[in-house]
């Protein structure tokens, strides 16, 4: 498994610089990227503004990839790529240098779109479009404000390894070029660059992973030393659980790293799980807020430790995979798990929960719908069915109650009872005190999930 290349805590003061993200919906249309230009203007900090693809693009782009689309369903998606585009120039007209550049990777991107795309290194420079195109756009509205903004291509400065579709970033690699070519812009302009996209030592164009932006964000601001980075998304910060779920769901002011790590790990889709990385290990600290709604606030995450002991959270996270190995050969042997984990990183499989037996460890494993292979090869299963019997059981949620200074006996009679009408496969608790972790049948989940929103956290609030 590749590893990151990370270099010593970035040291001396902050600079004043703050790094805004917009996701898909916040740059859906002119009117969206129109309300989002006067946070930028508000605020003369943020000097890098990371967007996402219009909401819609990517979709069209994942289903480009697929091999066995007809020349109609082909020219279907790029004409729906075309419209979303479309619709926000009609609302605007572009200077001449951001036409160039935005007719020239248009123009690029409908040769690549006709062609049936063979290579992992294909998908990326396929999906890397929506990116590209939305950045010249949000350029454009942010001058129409007064604003000296220009379009720069992110990859000159995020550097990654060349693992397509989820590449890994070269830290290193990428603060020095941020040092040569993207530090000295940002006194005299605001730049807009793109999301989720990099490059590899060879220039070839590589992605972080699908809702990589938030990563690539805090990257970005790890690499000039920024004071912050602002998360702007479609709700204010992040709740206690899934508003959509729960209609008493709040949002949380603050969030410790630790705390907002396994919140985003386990579930809560505002932020992407990688984000939290280079903001921990740089002392950067992530706001999250509504760009629909920005005076509402949102949810800092800060270094500090939490104020407020117990739980504050339930997430879920769907789709997930409970992996049973069971040999007589574990009673009393050493080296059984190292030879599973030999294997499993063999085939890049990241691990969430362990829980083990005299003769048997049960891990699961995310099989997230929008990844492109599945997560448990059958090479992979065939390789561990050698030495040990393998059960694999899908359509499974992982529920995780999240916090600080987490202690079960503290809530466990609430929770036993909550739990008790429903079918629990796995329970997880002791390796972090932020986290209790427990996988339900997929079909129940939601209910799980209100269940004990309503008797642990509404109750006490």
């Amino acid at each position: 498994m590749t590893t990151q290349s990370v270099p010593q805590t970035v040291s001396g003061a902050k600079s004043d610089y703050i790094v805004a993200k917009f996701g898909g919906t916040s740059v859906a249309n002119f009117e969206a990227m129109n309300r989002c230009s006067e946070i930028i203007v508000e605020d003369k900090s943020v000097r890098i503004v990371v967007v996402s693809a219009s909401a819609g693009v990517t979709n069209h782009l994942v289903a480009l990839c697929k091999p066995d689309l007809s020349k109609e369903q082909r020219q279907e998606h790029i004409d729906g790529v075309l419209a979303i585009q479309q619709a926000i120039l009609d609302e605007l007209s572009l200077d001449a240098d951001l036409a160039v550049g935005f007719n020239e990777t248009l123009k690029a991107f409908q040769t690549l779109a006709l062609e049936t795309l063979t290579t992992d290194q294909q998908h990326d420079e396929l999906l890397s479009f929506g990116e590209r195109l939305s950045s010249y756009l949000f350029a454009q509205v942010l001058r129409l404000k007064g604003l000296n903004a220009d379009r720069f291509d992110v990859r000159k400065v995020l550097k990654t390894d060349s693992q397509f579709g989820k590449a890994t970033p070269n830290v290193k690699a990428t603060a020095q070029a941020a040092k040569e070519v993207l530090i000295p812009l940002l006194d005299e302009q605001v730049i807009v660059t793109q999301g989720f996209v990099g490059s590899d030592e060879f220039g070839q164009t590589t992605t972080l992973g699908r809702g990589g932006s938030d990563y690539s964000a805090a990257l970005l601001a790890e690499a000039i030393n920024a004071k912050s980075v602002h998360i702007w998304t479609d709700v204010v910060g992040i709740f206690s659980t899934d508003p959509r779920l729960c209609a008493k769901a709040t949002p949380i002011a603050r969030l410790s790293f630790d705390e907002a790590a396994e919140m985003a790990t386990f579930g809560a889709k505002v932020l992407h799980p990688a984000t939290i990385l280079p903001a921990s290990r740089s002392h950067i600290n992530v706001f999250v807020g509504s760009s629909r709604e920005p005076e509402r606030g949102g949810t800092w995450i800060e270094r500090e430790k939490s104020q407020q002991p117990g739980i504050r959270a339930v997430t879920q996270r769907k789709n997930q995979i409970l992996l049973t190995l069971k040999s007589p050969e574990m009673l009393l042997a050493s080296g059984f798990l190292a030879r599973v984990f030999t294997i499993l990183s063999e085939f890049n499989i990241s691990v969430d929960l362990v829980t083990t037996s005299e003769i048997s460890v049960a891990i699961t494993l995310d099989n997230a719908p929008n990844a492109s292979r599945p997560e448990l090869e059958q090479a992979c299963l065939d390789k561990l069915a050698e030495f040990c019997h393998v059960s694999v059981e899908n359509n499974l949620t992982l529920v995780a109650l999240i916090g600080s200074e987490i202690q079960l006996r503290q809530h466990e009679m609430n929770l036993m009872n909550v739990l008790k009408e429903f079918n629990i496969r796995l329970i997880c608790h002791g390796a972090s005190k932020h986290n209790l972790c427990f996988l339900v049948e997929q079909g129940e989940s939601d209910t799980v999930v209100q269940a004990i929103h309503s008797r642990l956290l509404e109750s006490a609030a």
